[in-house]
């Protein structure tokens, strides 16, 4: 990961020399990003390459306002609070999602059939039971039983509720997911903004602003994509086992594929998704799960 972050502020550099340079590092960086992922990260059973690539970006292009766009002086107080504000807020909901992505615990299983039992204490039969072990499967890795939302995580190491690939953590990462996206917005429209404003602005600050705006495409990208599973209540793990089995039905022009097995309407479902915490799939929360 390292030769990466490295290559990362030499490229932007070179990009910066000449037009064309620019135009082809900024063309290849994409594909140079894939590659080394597949070359180097693809069979580690744990990787965080583009949550450190996102994160260090931000960084960067955070520091290079400051070193290159602040010392212009057309920058106000309000500008460089909102941007540092945003900033800082992003690390610590970032620290706030790593306390824990509400991970599935071995006696999550027995209070769950506990809860059921009781609530079907007067139907004495073999049904609840069988329902509940066709719906809670165990895991491979973790050797637990595990609800059906659950997935095991490669980062983690463990099985974590409502797992989405691309999310930093379903559970716990509500906030940053929000916030993230929004700061990425954001900061790049103020920092395209100010460097519009200065008639001789660097061309390492012109590349940049372009290098932030594929990074920020991506980003909208997945925040899409991400607005839309909430809205109709489904995870990109459960479309991918959609996929397989040949399930669901495509909507919005194939942007999102609903399953509607845990929709429960957009109000809900974004209710849902804003109350989430990591205790979600206790009693008071049995839908969660």
């Amino acid at each position: 990961m390292v030769p990466a972050l490295v290559l990362l502020p030499l490229l932007l550099r070179i990009a910066a020399i000449h037009i064309l340079l620019g135009v082809t590092v900024l063309t290849a960086l994409p594909v140079l990003v894939l590659w080394y992922y597949y070359a180097t990260h693809q069979k580690k059973r744990r990787t965080v390459f583009f949550l450190t690539l996102a994160l260090y970006s931000l960084g960067y292009m955070y520091y290079l306002f400051i070193t290159e766009i602040l010392p212009r002086g057309d920058v106000n107080c309000t500008q460089l609070c909102a941007v540092t504000a945003g900033m800082i807020l992003t690390i610590l909901s970032l620290i706030n999602t790593k306390r824990g992505p509400g991970y599935v615990t071995p006696d999550l299983f027995e209070i769950h059939k506990q809860e059921n039992m009781a609530v079907n204490e007067d139907v004495k039969s073999q049904t609840t039971k069988t329902s509940i072990r066709t719906k809670w499967v165990r895991c491979a890795m973790c050797k637990i039983i595990r609800p059906p939302r659950a997935g095991h995580c490669r980062t983690c190491g463990a099985c974590v509720q409502r797992l989405d690939h691309h999310c930093i953590w379903w559970v716990r990462g509500t906030y940053f997911i929000i916030l993230f996206s929004e700061y990425s917005l954001s900061t790049e429209q103020v920092k395209t903004f100010i460097t519009s404003l200065h008639e001789k602005y660097t061309a390492l600050c012109f590349t940049c602003v372009w290098y932030s705006g594929i990074i920020t495409a991506g980003l909208f990208y997945l925040m899409v994509v991400q607005i839309l599973n909430i809205s109709f209540n489904v995870t990109e793990r459960e479309v991918q086992l959609a996929l397989r089995t040949g399930t669901g039905q495509w909507r919005l022009c194939g942007l999102v594929l609903v399953t509607g097995e845990h929709s429960r309407g957009f109000i809900h479902n974004w209710l849902e998704f804003l109350t989430m915490t990591h205790a979600s799939t206790s009693s008071k929360h049995p839908i969660l799960v």
